[in-house]
């Protein structure tokens, strides 16, 4: 006997979006003072550490306005690749990730 699978409801419910916008603020927060704090350190742009911290500060910046986009299209808490939804316990810890931790694993 075939069922059909309803599909998974779009995460965060409503009432967790604000919770997710408010964990994402603190994020993109936390990574603009870290860039701040690299660009006034003294050291010149050419220092290759600085670079290199600058370039995946930078990065997350981008994935967490990923993540504020997905909020407003409903698709945020959903794996991007296999369309399951993330665990409740990893938005917490990576409010902007975009996977699952199976296929964070594959794509790694």
């Amino acid at each position: 006997m075939a069922f059909d699978a309803a599909p998974p409801e779009p995460r965060p419910l409503p009432h967790d979006r604000h919770q997710a916008r408010q964990r994402l603020e603190h994020e993109r927060g936390t990574r603009l003072a870290q860039l701040h704090s690299l660009t006034g350190s003294g050291q010149t742009a050419d220092d290759h550490l600085m670079s290199t911290q600058k370039d995946a500060i930078t990065k997350v910046l981008r994935e967490i306005e990923d993540a504020f986009a997905r909020i407003e299209d409903g698709s945020y808490g959903t794996c991007l690749r296999c369309g399951e939804a993330i665990p409740e316990e990893r938005l917490e810890i990576l409010p902007y990730t975009h996977h699952c931790v199976g296929c964070r694993r594959r794509v790694a």
